[in-house]
């Protein structure tokens, strides 16, 4: 039998590490045995594996399993460690920043959110009080005795894939934006290194001495979705489309359990959907777009609610109009609903997902869009039988920073030598 090249075992050790790390993540404290029989690896080989990542500070010993170690003896529980790496998560929305760090076990361990209209300051000043938070959140973050591993930052705009450039941001008033360089300037110190494909699903891995960690930027549809897919448990099938709302619309297609990103990186732009071609002109230039319906703005002034009310009263406000029966409130979710099932039949018929996931915004007028989206849906697709599952995000609005911070987490996970050859 041929011996594996060096970069072979050397492959094949990072995979068995990883998948020693999953094992615990998805299945909770486990012992050494339990998780060779889950691996079908043998139990020398575990326990060589599980000494490493225990002197690397990823996995931590707990006492004796409570269950499931076979006969004999309880093995030992091992759990990803609570202190150690952790993944710093940042959100760029039009009205708001915020920054959280998320351990290994997926707890939230210190975050902040801040007022801040990014459109209106532009991004030098918006990035530098971003860098301002996410120092902040790593200060908390190492005071609890974690280190934090990464950086995924979720923005509401096209990131050329393979890079952390916003191409475009229409609710921003961004173009050909560098998050990298323009965080590496807000934060003294830090250095931004050339693209890593590495770092996630777009990113800038920190330069050798940076004082930031890898740096992963992406479309907060994506984001959303990836935390769907990773934090939804088993109530999330393996191909959907997730649709979520704040000022604008923002969608991401997952199929097979992976994203779809397009040659660009730009697949997922249902916003930007005409329904009505002849309707009103949209910031991206078109016209009749999605958002002209379904967006935040558009379904406040379908209601009638004062533009100049800030938009966290306002949106609480309509739900409180709708779940009042107010006939405007009801008509202005009534018309998103239709909207947002003309668009998605589209997408449905083309991809024929096992899922349409509601998320941001969406998820909290859900019980007044559904009915409307739903109808447009039996209209429209053409494929006969059960339309897919129409669900709603438990994650709600945190989806994006979340998942901001969970792909920083995975990075972990994937490549713990990585990490370690880092510290």
């Amino acid at each position: 039998m041929p011996v594996p090249a060096p970069g072979s075992q050397r492959e094949i050790r990072r995979r068995n590490l990883s998948r020693v790390l999953y094992a615990v993540a998805e299945h909770g404290p486990s012992s050494r045995a339990s998780a060779a029989a889950r691996l079908g690896l043998t139990r020398t080989a575990v326990s060589t594996l599980v000494d490493e990542l225990l002197r690397g500070g990823l996995l931590t010993e707990q006492g004796p399993e409570s269950s499931g170690g076979g006969p004999g003896r309880p093995g030992t529980a091992l759990a990803l460690a609570d202190s150690g790496p952790c993944g710093l998560g940042a959100e760029i929305g039009v009205d708001h920043l915020a920054v959280c760090a998320v351990d290994l076990r997926g707890r939230v361990r210190a975050r902040t959110r801040v007022e801040s209209r990014s459109r209106d300051s532009g991004p030098e000043a918006t990035l530098g009080r971003l860098g301002t938070l996410v120092d902040e959140v790593a200060s908390a973050a190492r005071t609890a005795g974690l280190r934090p591993s990464g950086l995924g930052v979720a923005v509401p705009g096209l990131v050329a894939r393979g890079t952390s450039t916003v191409v475009r941001a229409p609710n921003l008033g961004w173009h050909d934006t560098d998050i990298a360089s323009a965080l590496a300037q807000a934060t003294p110190g830090a250095e931004a290194g050339p693209p890593d494909s590495e770092a996630g699903p777009s990113g800038s891995g920190a330069g050798p001495g940076a004082s930031t960690p890898p740096l992963t930027v992406d479309n907060e549809a994506n984001l959303a979705a990836l935390a769907e897919l990773w934090l939804g448990g088993a109530r999330m099938p393996r191909d959907f489309v997730h649709v979520s709302a704040e000022v604008g619309i923002g969608a991401a297609v997952v199929l097979d359990g992976e994203l779809l990103r397009g040659t660009r990186g730009f697949a997922g732009e249902l916003g930007h959907t005409p329904v009505r071609p002849d309707g009103p002109r949209c910031a991206c230039g078109g016209q009749g777009c999605l958002e002209q319906y379904a967006g935040e703005r558009a379904i406040l002034r379908a209601s009638g609610a004062d533009e100049a009310d800030p938009r966290g009263p306002a949106l609480t406000a309509l739900a409180e109009r709708a779940a009042s029966g107010e006939a405007k409130a009801l008509q202005a979710l009534d018309g998103a609903g239709e909207a947002l099932g003309i668009a998605l039949a589209g997408t449905v018929n083309l991809l024929d997902p096992g899922a349409v996931v509601l998320g941001g915004t969406l998820a909290r007028f859900a019980p007044w869009l559904l009915p409307s989206l739903e109808e447009q849906l039996t209209h429209r697709t053409a494929a006969p039988g059960s339309l897919p599952e129409l669900l709603v995000s438990q994650l709600g609005s945190e989806g994006p920073l979340l998942g901001a911070a969970h792909t920083a987490v995975r990075a972990v996970l994937d490549d713990p030598p990585a990490y370690a050859a880092r510290r």
